[in-house]
C-alpha cells in the first residue's frame, strides 16, 4: 500500500508564494519519479511538473521559471515552490508518484490533493 500526503495549499494573493510538500510511504521501493500535477473547475488534470530520482526535471511551459520541483529522496519526498502565483493558478494540485524504471511494469499513485486558491 502506498500512501501520499499532501500539504501547503492554501488561499494566496496574485503575485505570491507557495511551498507544496509531498511524502511516500508504504510500499514504495523502486520509485522512478514524483511529481505535482493540478486541475482547475472544469478542466482536466495536467502536468505541473516532475522529477525523477536522479534530478531529472520536466516543467509544463506555463509555469517554467516560475515553479520548482525539487525532492529529499531520504525523506521521499517532493517540493514545489511556485513564486509569482496567478489567479489562473488556482485548482487543486495532486502529488503523483511513479514506481519502477520500466515504462511497461510502472504503476502511478495520486495524492488526494490540496487546494491552491490565488486571489486578491
Amino acid at each position: 500500500q502506498v500512501q501520499l500526503v499532501e500539504s501547503g495549499g492554501k488561499l494566496v494573493q496574485p503575485g505570491g508564494s507557495l511551498r507544496l510538500s509531498c511524502a511516500a510511504s508504504g510500499s514504495i521501493s523502486g520509485i522512478y519519479a514524483m511529481g505535482w500535477y493540478r486541475q482547475a473547475p472544469g478542466k482536466q488534470r495536467e502536468l505541473v511538473a516532475t522529477i525523477t530520482m536522479v534530478g531529472t526535471t520536466n516543467y509544463a511551459e506555463s509555469v517554467n521559471g516560475r515553479f520548482t520541483i525539487s525532492r529529499d529522496n531520504a525523506k521521499n519526498t517532493v517540493f514545489l515552490q511556485m513564486n509569482g502565483l496567478k489567479p489562473k493558478n488556482t485548482a487543486v494540485y495532486y502529488c503523483n508518484l511513479e514506481i519502477g524504471v520500466l515504462p511497461a511494469y510502472r504503476r502511478t499513485y495520486w495524492g488526494q490533493g490540496t487546494q491552491v486558491t490565488v486571489s486578491s
